[in-house]
């Protein structure tokens, strides 16, 4: 009998620039530096339920400011940083954009689904304050 395999290792994406995340990408992760200047990472804005993303800060302390913006689409944010702060999450106030400061810590990252009317995030930083939103 033959063996089967299977490609289970992870689709990921290196992004270091502005970036439209496409509805075919669901479950990519993408790995974030910023080391040109600020990058605006755009999510899909027609919301389709069961859309996903990952992204994982790559460049420990980023040169430069990462902006994951939901454009006309509103997020709900869980975060929790290595202190147990959530001072951050949103807690049903809805915003547009979550940004990843210069603080961050390499591998520091942010889950991002849809249930097809909203876009939620979790996110787990290393340092308070690295993750904020607008």
């Amino acid at each position: 009998m033959g063996r089967v395999f299977f490609n289970t290792r992870k689709h990921i994406t290196a992004l270091n620039g502005d970036y439209t995340v496409l509805a075919s990408e669901s479950g990519k992760t993408f790995m974030l530096s910023a080391t040109g200047g600020t990058v605006a990472i755009t999510l899909p804005t027609t919301l389709e339920t069961g859309l996903n993303y990952k992204f994982v800060v790559k460049e420990e302390t980023p040169a430069n400011a990462i902006t994951i913006a939901a454009g006309s689409a509103i997020v709900d944010m869980v975060m929790k940083d290595a202190g147990g702060n959530a001072s951050n999450s949103t807690a049903g106030t809805a915003v547009s954009n979550l940004i990843i400061g210069t603080s961050a810590q390499q591998g520091d990252y942010i889950n991002m689904f849809t249930d097809g009317t909203t876009w939620y995030a979790e996110c787990m930083s290393g340092i308070d304050d690295a993750v904020t939103t607008s």
